[in-house]
């Protein structure tokens, strides 16, 4: 697919979940990934990091929520066993060092990305690619949104 115009990211219409997670340090993490990725059953589709202005901070795309809690609370992966260190060493040295994450369940059909000559990013490297099914501004769905924007003071 020519990715030089406009695309969006492919809906298999089951939705997905968008994980976000932010710490100063963050040495398991590229293990922990490396082991998701070795596994296409793990349910995680995607990811992306990046830092934001207090750390770093990685986007994951998971199938759904059942499958990036099985991972979370498997014993016998890599998030149990480094969430666990982490505790310690948090206790140890109390206020020393912060963790954050966030959990969003976007149900089929309530996603929107649009992509306009850029490279393969976000949902879109997650998923895969697809043409819209129409121009944005002609997408009834969007008229109540821009209504609001408009609207707020």
């Amino acid at each position: 697919m020519d990715r030089s115009r406009r695309w969006t990211h492919r809906d298999d219409g089951t939705g997905v979940v968008v994980f976000l997670i932010g710490m100063p340090v963050f040495t398991a993490m590229p293990r922990m990934l490396s082991e998701l990725y070795a596994d296409p059953a793990s349910g995680l589709l995607g990811h992306r990091m990046t830092l934001s202005a207090d750390g770093p901070l990685v986007v994951q795309y998971w199938r759904d929520r059942e499958h990036l809690m099985a991972y979370a609370r498997d014993p016998s992966r890599g998030h149990r066993p480094a969430w666990q260190r982490f505790n310690a060493s948090a206790r140890a040295s109390e206020g020393a060092v912060g963790i954050w994450h966030e959990t969003f369940d976007v149900p089929a059909g309530a996603s929107e990305s649009i992509y306009l000559d850029m490279p393969l990013r976000g949902l879109a490297a997650a998923t895969g690619v697809a043409q819209p099914e129409r121009p944005e501004r002609e997408r009834p769905e969007r008229e109540p949104l821009a209504k609001e924007r408009l609207s707020r003071p």
